[in-house]
């Protein structure tokens, strides 16, 4: 894998979505190209933003790249604004996934058991179109819980429960699938399934109290970062719950920890 193309928001303020993933896909040698499903102000964490959606944009780019041939070796989606996005995105990944591109989908809707700002209820249909055409998906538990029906905890869930959750990405059309930041029998893990070789895992992590928006698109990085590198799914995963660790605590006496991980910062530890 050399090419890839990151279909996600830019931030003007933040490292968050496309402003995150860049330096780190750059970092590891891949050729990376955007198209911005949104520009945005800045993080949404700060209370006050301005989005404008691009949607209009995007449809003019599409036929010009595929009049000029186009191709990548994988697409990583990220913010999809609306359902008339998440169709063009989504027969878009259909025709490139035809021709042997992967296709890496962040269902991005909430975390800690509610929405984001700005996104409501018909966003989970939205990103099951999405998810349709994943070689790999990443939801965290709370996009997950959203996603399969389940009900959030945040006491969290038996592991039995997460399988379940699992299971049910996988009935939506991903081949692959993990959900991070969940709870499991009092642990704090990510859960897999890795279909290439039919093997489910529960990797654990030690949680650091310290929020930072941007850390599911840091992960996502990282974790495509390591599979680009031949790295398989469970040890790209591993990779990546370390980086972001150490990113955290890097940043985690940060005053304004809005704007994100400091990702410059922490290049040298992938």
């Amino acid at each position: 894998m050399n090419k890839i193309l990151l279909i996600n928001d830019m931030a003007g303020y933040g490292k968050v979505a496309t402003a995150a993933m860049l330096p780190i896909l750059s970092y590891y040698g891949l050729s990376v190209y955007n198209l911005p499903t949104a520009l945005v102000s800045n993080t949404l964490d700060y209370g006050k933003f301005s989005i404008m959606e691009t949607t209009d944009y995007m449809e003019g780019v599409l036929p010009v790249w595929k009049d000029l041939g186009f191709k990548f070796d994988a697409i990583a989606t990220g913010f999809i604004v609306s359902h008339r996005q998440a169709d063009m995105v989504t027969k878009y990944c259909k025709e490139q996934a035809a021709l042997g591109t992967k296709i890496y989908v962040d269902p991005i809707m909430g975390d800690e058991g509610k929405l984001y700002n700005g996104v409501d209820d018909s966003r989970i249909a939205v990103m099951r179109e999405m998810i349709s055409v994943a070689d790999i998906t990443f939801p965290n538990y709370t996009e997950a819980a959203y996603l399969t029906g389940h009900t959030y905890k945040e006491e969290g869930c038996s592991e039995e429960e997460a399988v379940e959750m699992l299971d049910g990405l996988v009935k939506i059309g991903a081949k692959s699938a993990l959900i991070t930041s969940m709870r499991i029998n009092g642990k704090d893990c990510v859960i897999g399934y890795n279909h290439e070789n039919g093997e489910r895992f529960v990797l654990t992590f030690d949680y650091v109290d310290a929020h930072f928006p941007g850390t599911g698109d840091t992960f996502s990085a990282v974790l495509i970062g390591r599979l680009a590198k031949g790295d398989n799914l469970k040890v790209s995963t591993q990779k990546a719950m370390d980086a972001i660790r150490q990113m955290v605590l890097v940043g985690k006496n940060d005053a304004d920890k809005n704007k994100g991980l400091p990702i410059e910062k922490c290049l040298y530890m992938l």
